[in-house]
C-alpha cells in the first residue's frame, strides 16, 4: 500500500484462522492499521490481493459486510445516540437473531441502556463499539484496541468476551498497543516493522525462539569474558543482565561455576522464554530490554 511516494505496506502476508485470536501488533506508522482497513474494506490495496471468507473486501464488500464485526478505535458513532437505540437498530440491520438487551448486558452497559455516546466514559465507549462488533455475529471480527481506556474489571469482560468470540469459531484479529494484554489474548501475533512484518506465528512459537537467562550481581565482573566462555551474547541492562538465546540447565550450570570462580554472586536467576514485550522491543528497535 502506498500513499504517494510513502510505502506504507510493503508485500506483507499472512493468515488469521477460525477460532483464533490473532494479534497485530507494530509501532506507530509501521504499517498495522493500513493492512487492517484494507481487509475491512476501508482502504484498496496498490498491489497484491486480500480475502477474507474467500471474499475480496473492496469488490465483495455488501456480501462481506454481513459477515463481519468491525470495532473501531474510536468514532463512527452519532455523538447523541443512545446506547439502547443504537444497539436495537444495529442488530435489525443485520438481522441475525441478536437481541440488543443481551449483548448489552454483555459488555456490562445494561445500566446504561439510556445514556447518550457523548456522556459514557472512554471505558464505556470501547464497550458499546464493541456491542456493535457483536450485532454481526460475526464469522471474522476486527477489534481496534478494544481495551483502550477501559478500567480493570472491563478489561477482565473484554477478554471473556473475546475468547467466548474465539470459541464460537471466529477469526478475531486484534490490534493494540498494550503488550501485556496481547500475551493474555493471543493466540497467534503478526509484528508489523517499518512496512514490513518481522515475526507471525503462535504466541508459544514465538517465544519459544527467544530464550534467555535473566540475573543480578552485587560484584562486578567480566561481562565480555563470561560471554565468550558461555559462548552466549550478554547485555548488561544496568542492574540486571540478560544472557540471551538460551535458558539450558548445562549453560546455567557453566555460568555457576564461573561466576563463583571469579567471586560474583548470582541474584534473582530466572531463566525461560522471553516476553513478549521484550521480544517486541528487540524486532522494533534493536535492542534487547
Amino acid at each position: 500500500m502506498r500513499y504517494g511516494s510513502v510505502t506504507a505496506v510493503e508485500q506483507v502476508s499472512f493468515n488469521a484462522h477460525a477460532g483464533r485470536v490473532t494479534v497485530i501488533l507494530g509501532p506507530n506508522g509501521a504499517g498495522k492499521t493500513s493492512t487492517i482497513e484494507a481487509c475491512e474494506g476501508f482502504r484498496s490495496v496498490t498491489a497484491g490481493s486480500v480475502r477474507v471468507l474467500g471474499l475480496d473486501p473492496q469488490r465483495d464488500r455488501k456480501q462481506l459486510n454481513k459477515r463481519i464485526g468491525v470495532m473501531l478505535q474510536d468514532g463512527g458513532i452519532y455523538p447523541t445516540a443512545r446506547v439502547g437505540e443504537v444497539v436495537a437498530h444495529y442488530c435489525s440491520l443485520y438481522g441475525k437473531g441478536v437481541v440488543a438487551t443481551e449483548v448489552i448486558k454483555t459488555v456490562g452497559l445494561d445500566h446504561r441502556t439510556k445514556s447518550t455516546w457523548k456522556k459514557l466514559s472512554g471505558g464505556e465507549q470501547q464497550r458499546l463499539s464493541l456491542a456493535l462488533a457483536l450485532t454481526a455475529r460475526p464469522e471474522v471480527a476486527f477489534l481496534d484496541e478494544p481495551t483502550s481506556g477501559v478500567d480493570v474489571n472491563g478489561r477482565d469482560m473484554i477478554r471473556a468476551v473475546i475468547k467466548d468470540l474465539a470459541s464460537t469459531g471466529c477469526a478475531v484479529v486484534l490490534a493494540t498497543h498494550e503488550l501485556d494484554e496481547a500475551e493474555r489474548c493471543a493466540d497467534d501475533v503478526v509484528i508489523f516493522h517499518q512496512a514490513k512484518i518481522v515475526a507471525n506465528g503462535s504466541l508459544e512459537s514465538i517465544r519459544s525462539q527467544s530464550y534467555e537467562i535473566r540475573f543480578r550481581s552485587g560484584i562486578a565482573f567480566d561481562v565480555a569474558a563470561l560471554a565468550k566462555y558461555l559462548d552466549f551474547p550478554i547485555q548488561n541492562l544496568g542492574e540486571e543482565y540478560v544472557i540471551m538465546g538460551t535458558a539450558d540447565a548445562a549453560v546455567i550450570g557453566k555460568f555457576s561455576e564461573w561466576m563463583s570462580f571469579h567471586g560474583a554472586d548470582i541474584r534473582d536467576l530466572r531463566a525461560g522464554a522471553q516476553r513478549l514485550e521484550d521480544i517486541f522491543r528487540r524486532l522494533t528497535t534493536g535492542g534487547v530490554q
